[in-house]
């Protein structure tokens, strides 16, 4: 449900706009799109190594109990949003962040909790399960969202009420502290440096894809810039700090365990490249392929979910099962020919036509579920297992840190990709297109100029911007058939294809460049590795095993 609850909103943001009655295509409203995406993942990055950390401190089932109780009453707030426009959307940004703490508590602390209870040979089948059930559940969220859209924008987060209570009153009845939380000092300097150096870096790196004075995107803004700069800054300051503490809130020698530091690499760039594919497709359903084949526009994000159904499937196949043969055979061969596939798949989709076959549509995204499926289970399983007990926690909540800030970062990058594509090209083509449509030529001029990130996200959303863009007075000046051509199903879609897939050859080149380094850093993490805490009753010259027998 923490997943689920990360990708819901995105499918049901047109639906969530209208019925609070803001338009998220209006320029000063940007923001308050970009933080209902964005909010809760750039808290989950923010702040699952803290918390998980504390798990290590005072108990993970306990962590993980109050996390369902707070993801459980910020479910209910979201459903009964009192207010409309900007402060319907404040409040929705807000309880959503509340939210976040709540599914924060609940993903850093549940890969510990099943390390603790299951043996080194079973835990790559546990952790594959784990790992299979939250990535299902990003992109079952789509389908979800795009169904309870259908009935009411507030459906969408009505959802998660049920199972949040009943989560509440299993956990509290069913879980059992395992592992022996170590009381310590916290450490208050690595948590605020580290929340604040990564929360500014996140956030300066989303708003670098909104238009900035005359330019496409806003990577030359000195608050980006600075934003960049301060949040680097504090997290060396971090690093500083977490040496020279009794009691550091994270190891960093962990780092130096090469299956942890190889296997949390490959997980940050997969999850870069897996956020760039999630959102491209999205866009490309929603903005161009549905509508071209005569799907309503309102009707775009229920059928964008269910067409991506084919990528869940693979990771529910894949997953579980990789997971299993991780325990016999290790890591390194299966998420490294997962990710092998992952960037086969990237590459088959570049070379789809915009207007493509969905056989061979779906069989792509089958590909790339399986091989996302087989890395992200073996490869949970050899972080968690590669360290020392007491640290399982913040070893979790470091894990969830490179997969939610991965996420996030890949909005920034491909969006910034996909904007740069579209800047080059789109201009001329919008002009030529409501030019050949009775537009009067400044009226043409003048829309063509503005930011392509407006065209984007109108993609994004599954909305034709032709109505939002030329207003009333335009479309009453114009021919009954050229108003209806601007405002139909074809005009839009066909318009931006061509920019559309010159910006999509870039992003997807960069998201299999991704893979195959990633791939890199999955084959460099050695041979099969588990942390055996040093035995009591003597003493131990090294605390780690290698399975050479397996490799």
């Amino acid at each position: 449900m923490s997943a689920l609850d990360g990708s819901i909103v995105i499918i049901s943001l047109p639906a969530i706009f209208r019925g609070i009655g803001l338009d998220p295509l209006a320029p000063g409203n940007i923001g308050y799109l970009l933080w209902m995406i964005l909010g809760y993942l750039l808290v989950s990055a923010v702040l699952v190594v803290t918390l998980g950390r504390l798990g290590d401190m005072f108990g993970r089932v306990k962590m993980y109990n109050v996390g369902f109780v707070i993801f459980s009453v910020a479910s209910v707030a979201l459903s009964f949003d009192p207010f409309h426009a900007a402060g319907g959307a404040m409040w929705l940004i807000g309880w959503r962040i509340v939210q976040a703490v709540g599914g924060s508590m609940l993903t850093a602390n549940s890969a510990a909790i099943l390390t603790d209870a299951f043996p080194r040979e079973q835990r790559g089948m546990a952790l594959g399960i784990n790992q299979i059930t939250a990535l299902a559940g990003q992109f079952l969220g789509l389908v979800a969202g795009g169904l309870l859209a259908e009935i009411d924008w507030r459906a969408v987060f009505w959802v998660s009420v049920p199972f949040g209570i009943l989560g509440t009153v299993w956990s509290i009845r069913s879980l059992r502290e395992i592992g022996e939380p170590r009381r310590a000092r916290i450490d208050w300097g690595g948590n605020l440096t580290f929340a604040l150096g990564t929360g500014l870096l996140l956030a300066a790196i989303t708003y670098g894809i909104q238009p900035y004075g005359g330019a496409a995107t806003g990577w030359g803004s000195p608050w980006v810039l600075g934003g960049i700069g301060a949040g680097v800054l504090l997290l060396i300051g971090f690093c500083v700090i977490e040496t020279r503490v009794k009691a550091p809130m994270f190891q960093l020698s962990l780092f130096r365990i090469r299956a942890f530091s190889a296997g949390n690499l490959a997980a940050l760039l997969t999850a870069i490249a897996r956020g760039g594919l999630q959102f491209m497709l999205i866009i490309w359903l929603q903005g161009i392929w549905l509508p071209l084949h005569g799907y309503a526009y309102e009707k775009t994000p229920l059928w964008a979910g269910i067409y991506l159904l084919p990528l869940t499937v693979g990771f529910l196949i894949a997953g579980p099962v990789s997971g299993y043969l991780s325990d016999r055979f290790g890591a390194r061969l299966f998420s490294t020919s997962g990710l092998a596939l992952v960037a086969g798949s990237f590459l088959g989709l570049l070379a789809l036509p915009v207007d493509f076959s969905y056989p061979a549509f779906a069989a792509l995204l089958v590909i790339s579920g399986i091989g996302q499926g087989m890395f992200s289970a073996p490869n949970t399983s050899a972080i968690m297992s590669s360290v020392p007990d007491h640290q399982r926690g913040v070893a979790s909540g470091m894990r969830a840190t490179f997969q939610n800030s991965g996420t996030a970062l890949s909005i920034g990058v491909f969006f910034s990709l996909m904007i740069a594509g579209l800047a080059g090209s789109l201009p001329q083509t919008l002009t030529g297109g409501l030019l050949a449509h009775g537009v009067p030529g400044p009226v043409a001029a003048n829309v063509a100029q503005l930011p392509p990130v407006s065209t984007l996200f109108a993609a994004f959303l599954g909305s034709n911007p032709m109505a939002h863009l030329l207003g009333p007075g335009v479309l009453s000046g114009l021919s009954p058939a050229g108003a209806a051509a601007l405002t139909g199903k074809e005009f839009f879609p066909s318009l931006i294809s061509g920019p559309f897939h010159h910006g999509l050859v870039i992003v997807f080149t960069a998201a299999a460049v991704m893979a195959l380094v990633a791939g890199i850093a999955s084959v460099s993490r050695g041979k099969r590795y588990f942390h055996t805490e040093p035995d009591s009753s003597g003493p131990v010259q090294d605390s780690s095993v290698q399975d050479k027998e397996n490799g």
